[in-house]
């Protein structure tokens, strides 16, 4: 999605998009445990990753779950994004300093900000950012 999002939004016209990046093991729990220890889904109106990400069978089930749209993000948008999290693997693997922090605020839309860094499950194998944005 190239612009903001459409779809369930906040007092203001703002939504919450929480980003995903996660290792080829990961399991929809992981997943879980990453977005409640990012802050939850409370408010959250979609689900975005790496767009070579959005198909794999654990993140498709637990946005399944959730009933949440999936935004996949593409490498280019990934790049372009100011992330707090400078992770080495991740720029070395995505030129972007953290995939979950990249996504969130590429499918918020034009001046959207990070509620907080991402956070990782208990597990190590996925992390969350929660990033607030206009609907566009």
């Amino acid at each position: 999605m190239e612009g903001g999002l459409s779809g369930r939004a906040m007092a203001g016209g703002a939504v919450i998009v929480a980003g995903f990046g996660f290792r080829a093991g990961a399991t929809a729990e992981s997943l879980v445990d990453a977005l409640e220890r990012a802050g939850g889904r409370n408010g959250v109106a979609a689900l975005a990753t790496a767009a070579d990400k959005a198909r794999a069978a654990s993140f498709a089930s637990f946005a399944e779950a959730l009933l949440l749209p999936v935004h996949p993000i593409d490498a280019g948008r990934l790049e372009v994004q100011e992330t707090v999290t400078r992770s080495a693997a991740a720029l070395a693997a995505r030129g972007t300093g953290s995939v979950a922090e990249a996504a969130a605020l590429a499918a918020a839309g034009q001046g959207a900000r990070l509620i907080g860094p991402r956070v990782a499950s208990g597990d190590g194998m996925a992390t969350c950012a929660l990033a607030e944005g206009n609907d566009a």
